[in-house]
């Protein structure tokens, strides 16, 4: 089981947010690896968040749930195409951050954060509905003891809108040092 990290012990300099969400830095091409194809796109995660997918994926699989990947690393063009549209859709750049993070603040910018579906049920994927899953309903039970967190609970102090889809790897002393601003606002 993952504990909370001494890392966190330590209040961390104050991290300023841009429409709610955090900063975060591209991880490194090096450090990532392919984990799926989804619609005819790849999906990278860190190798170290990878790992901890694949081991909570089977852990799901033998309790007969099955975790698609949907998303996971995005880089800073892919996120500021992805919020364009959202301002397009919403109407502006306040109200498409409650929705979609920023270019430069997106936790999938990490590598350690990736969107979760159950097999092929697409008419839950990236929408509230996620929660009614046998899926979500695991992954509320047991993501913890692979190092998975939910990034935004209903409520959450970032005022981001609930994404029971989102989970963060937190199982490194990396990824909680990469978090540890957003883990401190709840």
């Amino acid at each position: 089981m993952y504990g909370q990290s001494p890392e966190l012990l330590h209040t961390p300099p104050q991290v300023e947010t841009h429409l709610g969400h955090f900063p975060y830095a591209e991880n490194q091409r090096q450090n990532l690896v392919k984990v799926a194809d989804f619609y005819g796109r790849e999906e990278f995660l860190d190798r170290t968040a990878a790992n901890a997918f694949f081991q909570m994926q089977a852990g799901a699989k033998a309790s007969g749930v099955d975790l698609t990947i949907i998303s996971g690393f995005r880089s800073v063009p892919q996120q500021e195409r992805l919020f364009s549209r959202q301002i397009s859709k919403r109407g502006s750049r306040e109200a498409a951050a409650r929705w979609s993070a920023p270019p430069g603040h997106s936790e999938h910018h990490t590598g350690y954060a990736v969107d979760i579906g159950e097999g092929e049920d697409i008419d839950t994927f990236l929408k509230p509905e996620f929660e009614s899953t046998k899926a979500y309903r695991w992954l509320a039970e047991n993501a913890y003891r692979y190092g998975f967190e939910l990034s935004f609970p209903q409520g959450n102090s970032q005022g981001v809108s609930y994404e029971p889809w989102h989970w963060r790897y937190v199982g490194s002393p990396e990824a909680t040092a990469v978090f540890s601003p957003a883990r401190l606002t709840y």
